[in-house]
């Protein structure tokens, strides 16, 4: 099966679920956020970013600062994430076709019509979870996957 390469999303639920194990007790640095999701402390920065302009998290400056939640992760749903980290681009990895070409022409619009429904659909499936319900494993319960392993 194909990988996607944007792993945006999920790098955002996966630091989003950590911040929320460790809720209150402590910031944790973007070198411990980028250990746990095994990518570069870069990449982790910039999805927090987002983040924080929803103000879904927040980082506190200094030798004992970090990241930590700005919300409770039961008022995060995981639509909110998508929508923050997707935006408008293709989730079906859209080319451009020559636009001189009636076939490309067409075809481009219906896989934009497709991507579209696909987006929505992902977004509506999406909203009937949190980032609380991730961390109490009521997800992969709910969806009969097996339990997350860290």
């Amino acid at each position: 099966m194909a990988r996607s390469t944007n792993t945006r999303f999920a790098v955002a639920v996966h630091v989003l679920t950590y911040l929320a194990g460790v809720a209150g007790a402590r910031p944790v640095s973007s070198d411990e956020l980028s250990a746990s999701t095994n990518v570069n402390p870069v990449h982790v920065r910039r999805v927090l970013g987002p983040l924080r302009a929803a103000n879904l998290v927040r980082s506190r400056p200094g030798a004992h600062g970090g990241w930590e939640l700005a919300a409770p992760a039961e008022g995060i749903a995981l639509a909110e994430v998508w929508r923050l980290l997707q935006g408008d681009d293709p989730v079906l990895g859209l080319h451009g076709p020559n636009p001189s070409c009636p076939v490309g022409r067409e075809v481009q619009r219906t896989l934009t019509a497709l991507d579209r429904a696909v987006a929505d659909a992902v977004a509506e499936e999406l909203a009937r979870f949190t980032v609380h319900d991730v961390v109490s494993g009521e997800v992969a319960a709910r969806l009969g996957a097996g339990a997350v392993q860290g």
